[in-house]
């Protein structure tokens, strides 16, 4: 009595599955890869040789808009904020952090004056204030 075995196995393997692997991890790392620069506005900063290891969760960019204006930015907001908005935004992002710190970014062309009336709004909220720079 002999039996046959009608039933063979397939020795393909379908790849469709792995495809869709490859194109998720694509779409996540471009994600992922937008993430990694906080600053989307396009500043000359100045230069510096001392570097902060320091991380800041938010961030204060200073633009010279021209004839003695200049706008503020949070986070790299495209839309600009009034000063007087400032603090209170600092205040909002910044009020469940265990060690508030927040990050400067001033186009070269900013004067002190307004750098420092940032820095003021730190020192009355006591945060800690890290001045962003180019490395030289």
């Amino acid at each position: 009595m002999a039996l046959k075995r009608t039933l063979r196995a397939d020795p393909n393997i379908s790849m469709s599955s792995m495809t869709d692997i490859v194109f998720l991890l694509l779409i996540f790392f471009l994600v992922t890869s937008t993430l990694v620069n906080p600053n989307a506005l396009k500043l000359l900063l100045p230069k510096s040789t001392g570097q902060v290891s320091s991380k800041a969760t938010v961030s204060v960019s200073i633009k010279d808009w021209g004839e003695d204006r200049y706008t503020y930015h949070i986070n790299g907001d495209e839309q600009p904020i009034a000063f007087a908005e400032v603090e209170d935004s600092l205040v909002d992002l910044l009020q469940n952090e265990e060690d508030p710190t927040f990050s400067i970014y001033a186009d070269e062309t900013v004067p002190i004056k307004e750098i420092v009336q940032v820095m003021n709004i730190a020192k009355r909220n006591h945060y800690k204030v890290i001045l962003a720079t180019q490395p030289e």
